[in-house]
């Protein structure tokens, strides 16, 4: 059986808006048709998912299918809010881990959650990871790769991850509005399976390059999609490192010592590039994770591992061993 470390939720529906600004995007759940809804933002369709988005036994039912023991509940990334108004960004983090805590709390023993936080205001988002942390349905939070368009790398943010080390808050990265997406021709989900990659290792970089993954050595995070493109970036970083003094003064550690410090998830839908992956980081650094519910989740990642012929030994750590370490079970 498996641990999967990434897997979205969005909560059945939502209270009604009543705050004081009409534009924040405040979302509502429209019901569709067979067993389906609309979620909707700023009155238009952002996305039509499945009540397995929040219905815990049609989740048991595929994580037996699946061969999944047990899922890590996420937010979905569009909701985590950073453009909202403080107050609005606070209700909506509190609407979300309630209903992340609700499912929990109905199977402790095949689910773990992941919170959300209003990052946008560090000191409050501090106070509100210290308040989640004292509930042991959580292991950690989600964040996204940017907010608002600044890296998560940015000095502006250390305080938030030095609370989650001091914590033991396992830290899950997901890309969220990537940079570039004007370039993309073509629909929007194309941003998912090209702009995500690029993203996430932007962000990756952006917590090497400010040294503050050197700072805090034992901030336990990991990044989705397995880290997106940084596997391929890595190296020209590390080259950089040995030959510039402008990048080498930067981190006091190679970035292939600190990339192999952090998780990864295993979605990556090619036997070769997991195979790349479990090589660039080392066999303790990845962990299963599906994107499950959602259109585009990998329906059968130990199939994935057991192709890629793994020893046992190193299939046992990606399938649950690693995450057992990550999440501080």
């Amino acid at each position: 059986m498996a641990i999967d470390i990434h897997t979205h939720i969005v909560p059945a529906n939502f209270p009604p808006y009543m705050g004081g600004n009409p534009k924040t995007g405040w979302p509502s759940i429209c019901s569709a048709s067979c067993g389906h809804s609309h979620l909707m933002i700023h009155g238009k369709i952002f996305r039509t998912i499945s009540d397995t988005s929040w219905d815990v036994e049609r989740r048991l039912v595929d994580m037996d299918r699946m061969g999944i023991d047990c899922q890590v509940l996420s937010p979905m990334p569009e909701l985590l809010s950073y453009w909202f108004d403080t107050a609005d960004a606070l209700a909506m983090c509190r609407v979300v881990n309630d209903a992340i805590g609700g499912m929990v709390e109905l199977s402790r023993t095949r689910f773990a959650g992941l919170g959300m936080l209003p990052l946008q205001d560090v000191d409050l988002a501090v106070r509100e990871l210290e308040a989640l942390m004292r509930d042991g349905r959580f292991r950690g939070i989600e964040i996204g790769t940017n907010v608002n368009g600044v890296p998560i790398g940015d000095p502006r943010f250390e305080p938030f991850f030095a609370a989650a080390e001091s914590l033991g808050a396992a830290v899950f990265v997901h890309a969220l509005h990537p940079t570039g997406d004007e370039r993309l021709i073509g629909p929007p989900i194309l941003k998912a399976f090209i702009g995500f990659p690029c993203e996430t290792a932007f962000a990756i970089a952006s917590l090497i390059s400010s040294g503050l993954l050197s700072r805090h050595p034992d901030l336990r995070i990991a990044f989705s999609h397995g880290g997106g493109a940084f596997a391929m970036v890595l190296p020209r970083l590390q080259f950089g490192w040995k030959k510039m003094a402008a990048i080498s003064d930067l981190s006091p550690e190679p970035p292939t010592t600190v990339a192999r410090r952090l998780y990864y998830d295993t979605l990556v839908y090619d036997i070769p590039t997991l195979k790349f992956l479990v090589s660039s980081f080392g066999e303790t650094r990845l962990m299963v994770g599906t994107d499950y519910p959602f259109e585009i989740y990998e329906q059968n990642p130990l199939g994935a591992m057991e192709a890629a012929g793994f020893t046992d030994d190193v299939a046992q750590l990606l399938r649950k061993e690693n995450a057992i370490r990550y999440l501080s079970l």
